[in-house]
């Protein structure tokens, strides 16, 4: 029970957010940033204490910024058009819609998904990461004293491939912590979301920087087949499955030789490097039976799918632990 994956770029979509949301993404400075954030930080402090008190104690596993900063921003077509319109019409708003459309274009990326994204937002934009864990520490401590226990927050950092990237930000949040006066371990733990293949080979050296691994199979399986979701299913994918060149869908069940065996082996050796190491899965795959079944014989902890899901997801879960007790 808990919530495997809080995702937090939601919480900048509510009417009064986006345009404070909007004014640090154009901020110049880190001083700029900083003015900015720290009008999000209530906001952001106020949605945590409401999980936390939702989930009276139950884990919860919240995912730092993870998608590019332009998906915050209009998109580059409408711009241009308000920018043209605006020009025509000699508006006093011409300027910061120039400005405005300057840097979505600055944003804009060929390949987003394989962009400046999850940890790269954090290495670029630290004080955006500063501000969550701020966010998510103070209303952790905020709970705890009406409620007259803390929740232990995981926080989790999306789309780590290299070890120095997990340092840097467990560091990142660790300062943050003492700030706030809590404890890494005791108070709240650091993790990360393993999505990228080159993330499980490595997984021994990122585990002596993390408490937890999530994997994100939802996206390591679009990295290791070179699949685009959207694109296989509403181009190929039905082909494939009348030429039995896969009996279902990779998204809806895991890819057992080629993404099962790299969770298999980052489980392996993450757990290797150390030993108490949390593993779980969040996804689609976490609610299918089959896939379930895997996760369990490959060693991991929980499962976390959509809410819909869940029942189907506890009977598996149940089932893969009886058959396992039985084989033994």
């Amino acid at each position: 029970e808990g919530i495997g994956l809080c995702r937090t770029e939601h919480m900048f979509m509510a009417a009064d957010r986006q345009p404070k949301m909007r004014t640090m993404i154009l901020s110049d400075t880190a001083e700029e940033r900083r003015a900015a954030l720290a009008e999000l930080l209530p906001l952001q402090q106020e949605d945590f204490e409401g999980i936390f008190e939702a989930m009276a104690g139950l884990p919860v596993t919240i995912r730092l910024l993870d998608p590019p900063l332009h998906e915050f921003l209009p998109n580059l077509p409408d711009l241009a058009a308000d920018v043209e319109r605006a020009r025509i019409e000699e508006s006093d708003e011409l300027a910061a819609l120039e400005k405005l459309q300057h840097r979505v274009e600055d944003l804009s990326e060929g390949n987003p998904m394989l962009g400046t994204r999850g940890v790269r937002l954090g290495i670029l934009y630290p004080e955006i990461f500063e501000m969550q864990v701020h966010a998510i520490l103070r209303a952790a401590t905020a709970v705890g004293k009406r409620a007259g226990e803390a929740p232990i927050p995981e926080i989790m950092v999306p789309l780590v491939v290299y070890e120095q990237e997990i340092e840097i930000m467990r560091a990142l949040v660790i300062a943050v912590g003492e700030e706030e006066g809590l404890t890494v371990g005791d108070d709240y733990t650091v993790g990360t979301m393993i999505e990228l293949p080159r993330a499980c080979f490595v997984a021994n050296r990122i585990a002596e920087h993390a408490d937890f691994f999530s994997f994100g199979t939802n996206d390591l399986t679009q990295t290791a087949l070179g699949f685009s979701r959207d694109d296989v299913e509403s181009k190929f994918l039905a082909r494939y499955l009348e030429r039995k060149i896969v009996d279902r869908s990779p998204f809806e069940t895991i890819d057992k030789p080629g993404v099962g065996w790299l969770v298999r082996l980052a489980a392996w050796v993450g757990r290797e490097a150390k030993p108490e190491l949390k593993l779980g899965i969040c996804g689609e795959h976490g609610g299918d039976p089959d896939s379930i079944e895997f996760f369990h014989m490959a060693g991991l902890d929980y499962v976390s799918c959509s809410p819909f899901r869940v029942p189907i997801a506890r009977v598996a879960a149940a089932r893969a632990a009886v058959a396992e007790a039985a084989a033994s």
